[in-house]
C-alpha cells in the first residue's frame, strides 16, 4: 500500500512539474508544426508520396475507360454491359472508403496507408490474366475492378488527412489541393500510355506497368511515420513528438512534449458522425454532386469522343491528353484560389462555372460534334472546373471533421459520394437506354451534358448554403469550433481539451 501511495504521489508530482515546465513554452508541439513558414524536405516527401499514390490510383482507375474502348468492339458490349464494368470500381471504392476510413481512425493512418496500396497492387496485377472470351472475361474484369476500387477508395481517404495532419495551417489548403492534382496527372499519363505505348504492348501490358509503379509507391510509403495528431489521440505524446520532429527535421528534444493535450478516448463509431450533422450534410452532398458529375463525364469521355468525332480509340486517348492538361490546370488554380478566398466561396464559384460550361455545351447541342476543335474546347472547360472542384472537395471533406473522426467522416463522405461513380455512368446509360450501343446515333450531347451539369449544381448549393469556412485555421481551432457549434465535446470522441483559436493548449485535469 505504501508503494502504491508513493507511486501515486510521484505521478501527480510529475504531472504538476511537467505542466509548469511546459507552460513556459509559448509554442507547443503542434503549434511548431502549424506555424512553420515553409515545408521541409521530409514534408515534401510525404506530399510527393501521397500525390504519387493518388496519381497511380487514378491512372489505373481511368485506364479502364480506355481499356473498354478496346474490348467493346470484340466483345460487342452494350451500354448496359459496359456500365457494369465501370460501376464495379465505383461500388468497390464506395465500400473501401467507408471501411478504410473507419479503420484508419482505429489502427492509425500509416498502416492503412500501406494496406490499401497492397490490395490495389495485387488486384491490378490480376487483370493481366483477364480471359479473352466475353462471358468469362466480363465477369473476371468486373470482379477485379471491384477489388481495385475497394483499395483505391481507402487510399484516397487516408492520404489527404495524413498530409493535412503534417502541414502548417496557412498552407494546408493549397498543399492538400495540389496533392489531388495527382488525379489528372494519372489520367494524363494513362492517356499517353494508351496513345503511344498500348499499340506496342497492349492493354494487358499497361496493367503490368501499373503493377511496377505500385510497388515503387509501396516502397516510398514505408518511409512515412504515423500522424502526430492520431498518436496524440492515442495518448502517445512521445511518438507524436518524434513524428513532428521528422516533419520539421529537428531533434525531438528541441520540441515541447505536449502533456495531456487529449485523453485517449473511445474508438470512432459510425454513429458518432451524427453528432456533427452539418459536417455530415456538407461533406456528403458536395461529394455526391461532384463525383456524380465528374465521374459520369470522365468515364464516358473516351467513348463519346470516339462516337462524336468518329476516331479510333488510340486517337481518342491522344485528344484526352489535352483535356487532362486543362484538368491539371484546374486543380492547381482552384488549390490556390481556395487558400486565397476560402474553401466555401471557391467551391461555390467552381461548381457554378462547371454548370455554366456544361450547359453551354448542352445548348450548343450536337452541332459541336462536327468540329474537333470546338468539341475539345468545351471538354477542356468542363474538366478545368469539374476537376478543379476536387482540389477543394477532397481536402474540405477531411477538414470539417474532428481528429477522432477525420478519416471516418471523410471515408463516409467519399463513400456516399461514391454513389456518383455508379449514378454517373449508369445514369447516362439509363437515360439513353441501357441496350443502346455506344455507336448508336440517338445519343445526344444535350442529354449527356445537361445530366452531368445538374449534379455540379447540387454541390454548388451545398457550398453556398451550409458551407463552413476553414481557411487559415489550425486543425485544433476548427475542431474546437465544430464542437461549440454542434454542442459536443470540442476535441472529439471521448477526448478532452481546450481550444484557443490555434492549437489546443495542454491542461491538467485532476
Amino acid at each position: 500500500m505504501t508503494d502504491l501511495t508513493t507511486n501515486a504521489k510521484s505521478t501527480i508530482e510529475w504531472k504538476v512539474n511537467t505542466q509548469h515546465f511546459w507552460s513556459g513554452w509559448e509554442v507547443l508541439m503542434l503549434e511548431k508544426l502549424d506555424e512553420s513558414s515553409h515545408l521541409t524536405a521530409n514534408q515534401w516527401k510525404l506530399v510527393s508520396a501521397a500525390a504519387f499514390g493518388i496519381m497511380l490510383e487514378f491512372l489505373d482507375y481511368f485506364l479502364i475507360g480506355f481499356i473498354l474502348t478496346f474490348v467493346v468492339g470484340p466483345w460487342k458490349l452494350t451500354f448496359g454491359e459496359s456500365s457494369v464494368v465501370l460501376l464495379s470500381s465505383g461500388i468497390g471504392a464506395m465500400l473501401g472508403a467507408v471501411y478504410f476510413g473507419w479503420l484508419a481512425d482505429r489502427i492509425g493512418r500509416r498502416k492503412v496507408f500501406l494496406l490499401t496500396i497492397g490490395i490495389f497492387t495485387i488486384s491490378t496485377g490480376a487483370l493481366i490474366f483477364t480471359p479473352d472470351e466475353k462471358d468469362a472475361g466480363l465477369l473476371y474484369l468486373t470482379a477485379f475492378r471491384f477489388l481495385i476500387g475497394f483499395g483505391a477508395g481507402g487510399l484516397y481517404c487516408v492520404d489527404l488527412p495524413m498530409v493535412q495532419e503534417f502541414m502548417p495551417a496557412r498552407k494546408r489548403g493549397i498543399i492538400a489541393g495540389l496533392v489531388t492534382a495527382g488525379v489528372p496527372v494519372g489520367f494524363l499519363i494513362g492517356a499517353g500510355l494508351v496513345a503511344f505505348v498500348a499499340p506496342m504492348i497492349g492493354w494487358r501490358g499497361l496493367m503490368g506497368v501499373c503493377v511496377i509503379l505500385s510497388l515503387v509507391t509501396l516502397l516510398i510509403r514505408s518511409w512515412i511515420p504515423e500522424s502526430p495528431r492520431w498518436l496524440l489521440k492515442q495518448g502517445e505524446p512521445w511518438k507524436a513528438r518524434e513524428s513532428v520532429a521528422w516533419a520539421l527535421q529537428v531533434e525531438p528534444t528541441r520540441l515541447p512534449l505536449t502533456s495531456d493535450i487529449v485523453a485517449a478516448g473511445a474508438h470512432a463509431r459510425f454513429a458518432d458522425l451524427l453528432r456533427y450533422p452539418r459536417s455530415l450534410a456538407l461533406s456528403w452532398i458536395t461529394n455526391l454532386g461532384g463525383q456524380t458529375g465528374y465521374y459520369g463525364l470522365a468515364l464516358w469521355s473516351p467513348t463519346l469522343i470516339v462516337k462524336f468525332l468518329n476516331v479510333r480509340p488510340d486517337q481518342a486517348a491522344f485528344y484526352m491528353i489535352f483535356v487532362m492538361l486543362a484538368a491539371l490546370a484546374g486543380r492547381i488554380a482552384l488549390s490556390i484560389l481556395s487558400e486565397r478566398i476560402g474553401r466555401r466561396m471557391a467551391g461555390t464559384i467552381c461548381s457554378a462555372a462547371a454548370v455554366v460550361t456544361l450547359l453551354a455545351a448542352a445548348l450548343a447541342g450536337d452541332t459541336v460534334a462536327g468540329s474537333t476543335g470546338v468539341f475539345l474546347l468545351i471538354l477542356m472547360g468542363a474538366y478545368f472546373f469539374g476537376e478543379g472542384l476536387f482540389a477543394i472537395v477532397g481536402p474540405y471533406s477531411a477538414e470539417v471533421w474532428p481528429s477522432s473522426l477525420r478519416t471516418t467522416g471523410m471515408g463516409s463522405a467519399y463513400g456516399f459520394g461514391g454513389l456518383g461513380k455508379i449514378v454517373g455512368p449508369l445514369g447516362l446509360a439509363l437515360v439513353v437506354g441501357a441496350s443502346v450501343t455506344p455507336s448508336a446515333s440517338n445519343v445526344s450531347l444535350l442529354t449527356a451534358f445537361s445530366y452531368f451539369a445538374s449534379w455540379y449544381a447540387l454541390a454548388g448549393l451545398a457550398f453556398l448554403l451550409i458551407g463552413i469556412e476553414t481557411k487559415g485555421q489550425s486543425i485544433e481551432a476548427i475542431e474546437h469550433r465544430l464542437g461549440r457549434h454542434e454542442g459536443t465535446d470540442p476535441v472529439g470522441v471521448g477526448g478532452s481539451g481546450e481550444g484557443h483559436g490555434g492549437t489546443a493548449r495542454a491542461t491538467q485535469r485532476q
